[in-house]
C-alpha cells in the first residue's frame, strides 16, 4: 500500500512539473520568440506617394524601411509628369511591416494614340460622354446657326477640322462645333423664284439658311431647270439656319 502511494506521487508531481515546463514553453514562445520572429508591434504607415517622380518615391519609400516594385502595367495622365506615381499598393496610410514591398503604377512616357470617332450629327451630351470614355477632354464649344439645337457638326483639333480616324494623343483637347437650335439671326427669304436650280441653292446657302427639299415637277410658267416655287415665300422673316423648300420645273 505504501509502495502504492509513493508511486501515485512521484507521478503526480512529474505531471505537474510537465505542465509547469509546457506553461512556460508556451509562454516564451508567445511572448518572446513570437514577437521577435514577426516584429510584432513594429509597423510603418505607408507614405502617400501620388504625383511624386518615380526617383522621389523610391528615395521616400527607402527612407521608411520600405522596399517597392514597379507594376508592369502603366497607365497614362495627361495632368502628372511622365513616370509620376499614379496608383500605390497598399494605400496611403496603410500600417504595414517593415520592409513590405509596396507596388507602384507610373505615368507611361507617351501617351496612347486614339483614333477619332465620328461625333458629327450627335447630341452634345452624349459627344462628352464618348470624349470622357475615350481619355480625351473637350475643349472650347463653338456655336454657330443651325436648325438641330446642341447637336455636332464638326470636330476640331488644334483649330483644324478633323474626320473620323484622325489619330490624337490620349488626353487631347477636342473643340466642338455646335448648332445653337434655329440661329439668332433674323433676315428675309430671298427671291428664288425663276433661278437656275445651282444658284438657288448658291443663294440660299449664301444668305445663312438650309436647302430643304427639292421637287421636280412639269410646268409651263417657267423654262425647265428654274425654280417657278419657294417656301416659306419671298419676304418672309425667318431665322438663319431654316430650311428653304423648292419646286423646280422638269425638263
Amino acid at each position: 500500500m505504501n509502495q502504492l502511494n509513493y508511486s501515485l506521487k512521484n507521478i503526480l508531481i512529474n505531471l505537474l512539473i510537465i505542465i509547469g515546463i509546457s506553461i512556460f514553453l508556451g509562454f516564451l514562445f508567445l511572448k518572446v520568440y513570437l514577437p521577435l520572429y514577426t516584429n510584432h508591434g513594429e509597423t510603418v504607415s505607408v507614405p502617400d506617394l501620388s504625383g511624386y517622380t518615380f526617383d522621389e518615391a523610391a528615395s521616400v519609400i527607402k527612407s521608411s524601411g520600405l522596399q517597392y516594385e514597379v507594376s508592369i502595367d502603366s497607365a497614362f495622365s495627361a495632368e502628372q509628369p511622365a513616370l509620376a506615381v499614379l496608383k500605390q499598393i497598399p494605400s496611403a496610410n496603410s500600417q504595414v511591416k517593415s520592409g513590405r514591398k509596396i507596388y507602384l503604377t507610373l505615368n507611361a512616357r507617351n501617351a496612347p494614340i486614339i483614333k477619332m470617332p465620328n461625333l458629327v450629327n450627335m447630341p452634345l451630351k452624349n459627344v462628352q460622354e464618348i470624349l470622357a470614355n475615350l481619355g480625351l477632354e473637350r475643349g472650347d464649344i463653338i456655336y454657330i446657326p443651325d436648325i438641330g439645337i446642341n447637336v455636332v457638326l464638326e470636330q476640331r483639333y488644334r483649330g483644324v477640322t478633323i474626320k473620323e480616324g484622325f489619330e490624337v494623343a490620349k488626353g487631347s483637347k477636342i473643340d466642338l462645333v455646335v448648332g445653337d437650335g434655329m440661329g439668332n439671326q433674323l433676315l428675309q427669304v430671298p427671291n428664288l423664284i425663276g433661278m437656275e436650280e445651282e444658284d438657288a441653292e448658291f443663294l440660299i446657302l449664301g444668305s445663312g439658311l438650309r436647302v430643304g427639299r427639292k421637287t421636280l415637277n412639269a410646268t409651263d410658267s417657267v423654262a425647265p431647270g428654274k425654280v417657278y416655287l419657294q417656301a416659306p415665300a419671298f419676304g418672309t422673316e425667318v431665322r438663319t439656319g431654316e430650311i428653304i423648300d423648292l419646286w423646280i420645273s422638269k425638263y
